[in-house]
């Protein structure tokens, strides 16, 4: 009764164990080895069922006077062929560990070699060639809690402890064993879902950051290079010796949270116009105005044109004789200025790093040219909607473009906070929305300073900078060799821009050039000498 009792225990015990299993191998190997140990069993089997139903699949196998031990969490192969459920469209009854899934129930089998009904060639072989002695077997179907079969466990050789010698799985034995199958069958299930529903989640939130990269030409991939480089930082902080990083350590369940971080960062942008995001030239919406404005130019010129005409006819006619090379000079002179000016003009279009003073009262004084539309109205050139989007000093964007942009970080926040994250994910919101902020807080969109942000949310946004400076995919710039990223992010890092440890880390542990090999095309790839990156110092 004190052993029943202890086994009974020692039952509890391995099925609290099993509820909180996390690895399903190791979990295998916990439901195998705790079943042996409740019956005595000297070795047993467990099979899983195939995905189409139509076989039973080892997951592990071990003997232990044998010394065998396949599958499972052990690191060895098993080479066994599954066992067919079915044998020419009929079911399969002469394997032991079938006929319990057809039959639904245990199968107790005092002595192989005198049992009959059941093909025993192979176990025989098997005794042949190791010199063992299969004798007792249990076969129990497992049994989730929707009464389905999803396996069998099967064990070997009951064993009497006070004599060693192999006997018959007693009915204590077989009770104990079915509890245990049947606690077992609960947890794998429990297990497999868990792992389907964190595979549904985790395609989904790519599938998301696929949206938002096909959402536009120009920003594809930017969603996948991020998290992959933002990892990369955080393996390079993690092994960061100095500075506030050396007490910076990261389990597996940190760098998962971190991960779901990085694919989302960008979530808010669902909502961003397109002709914002893609938006190559200054008067760019759903097409280019640029061409408009062409358009307009070549009325200017033809007025001048007719003009001239009419002048020279006019002067003709009161003296046929009458030298127009005047009015042919004025003429020429006046289609080159306004040559010069539309060239101008498309020149502005483009955006860049800067733009004077003088360039944008130019723009200006060309917007009072006056132009005759197809209904005869006389207007400005260029409207002050045009003149604004042409005087952006730096890029594509006006500030109320720019704002949009911005605003999709916002977005980011608002949508992640909404989200049920369990715990160990409770962290995603802020570090997915830190990424645009600056450690002297003049980021967006809290206007957090360094102090006030995590090492993560400052991780991800080194990598969002240095993915946007090195991307030969965006449509108003081409991409920048790799010495020129760094130099650039130097500068932000004395512009108290970025974190200067996680920099400092990023350059001496050479994540740019992990990230060049990986991502960047090798015409971007040069040398890079340290020394010329700015704020930063080797040692």
């Amino acid at each position: 009764m004190n052993d029943v009792l202890e086994k009974i225990a020692r039952l509890n015990e391995i099925g609290i164990a099993l509820s909180s299993a996390g690895d399903l191998a190791l979990l295998c190997d916990d439901i195998l080895s705790g079943a042996m140990e409740l019956t005595d069993a000297d070795g047993g089997s467990l099979y899983r069922m195939s995905e189409d139903g139509n076989e039973l699949e080892f997951v592990i196998v071990q003997t232990y006077s044998l010394g065998i031990h396949m599958g499972g969490n052990s690191g060895h192969d098993i080479r066994f062929p599954a066992i067919p459920l079915f044998v020419d469209g009929r079911e399969n009854r002469r394997n032991v560990v079938s006929s319990s899934v057809h039959d639904g129930c245990t199968i107790n089998i005092a002595d192989v070699y005198h049992a009959k009904g059941f093909d025993f060639s192979g176990t025989r072989k098997f005794d042949q060639q190791t010199g063992y002695r299969t004798r007792s077997i249990l076969t129990i179907p497992l049994k989730n809690h929707h009464n389905e079969i999803i396996g069998v466990l099967q064990l070997i050789n009951a064993r009497d402890l006070a004599t060693g010698k192999t006997r018959e799985f007693s009915r204590a034995d077989q009770q104990l064993a079915e509890s245990l199958a049947s606690q077992a069958a609960v947890a794998i299930t429990n297990n497999r879902l868990i792992d389907e529903q964190r595979a549904l989640f985790e395609a989904f939130i790519k599938l998301m950051a696929d949206a938002i990269d096909e959402k536009s030409p120009y920003t594809g991939g930017h969603c996948k290079r991020v998290p992959e480089l933002t990892m990369m930082i955080a393996e390079a902080c993690h092994r960061a010796d100095r500075g506030e990083l050396k007490d910076f350590h990261m389990t597996d369940r940190d760098r998962y949270e971190l991960t779901i971080a990085g694919w989302l960062h960008d979530v808010g942008k669902v909502t961003t116009p397109e002709y914002v995001i893609d938006k190559a030239t200054k008067l760019e919406t759903i097409y280019d105005r640029i061409h408009v404005v062409d358009t307009r130019f070549e009325v200017l010129k033809r007025d001048a044109v007719i003009a001239s005409m009419e002048a020279k006819l006019s002067r003709l006619q009161a003296d046929a004789q009458a030298d127009c090379t005047d009015l042919d000079q004025q003429l020429a002179n006046e289609i080159e200025r306004l040559d010069a000016d539309r060239d101008f003009i498309r020149q502005c279009n483009i955006g860049g790093e800067y733009m004077d003073k003088d360039s944008r009262q130019r723009i200006c004084n060309v917007s009072q040219y006056r132009w005759t539309d197809a209904e005869g109205v006389s207007r400005r050139l260029l409207s002050d909607d045009e003149v604004n989007n042409l005087s952006v000093a730096k890029g594509t964007l006006t500030d109320e473009e720019r704002q949009i942009i911005n605003n999709h970080i916002a977005v980011t926040i608002k949508m992640l906070e909404r989200l049920p994250f369990p715990r160990h994910l409770a962290n995603v919101p802020e570090y997915a929305g830190g990424h645009h902020e600056r450690m002297d807080g003049k980021g967006y969109p809290c206007g957090l300073t360094r102090e006030q942000m995590s090492l993560q949310a400052r991780m991800m946004g080194v990598a969002d900078i240095f993915e946007a400076l090195t991307a030969s995919d965006r449509p108003y710039k081409t991409g920048k060799p790799l010495s020129e990223c760094l130099r650039i992010l130097g500068l932000m890092k004395l512009d108290n821009h970025i974190d200067p440890d996680i920099f400092d880390a990023f350059i001496r542990h050479k994540v740019y050039q992990r990230y060049a090999e990986a991502f960047l095309p090798k015409n971007q790839i040069d040398d890079v000498n340290h020394a010329d990156i700015p704020g930063y110092e080797e040692g």
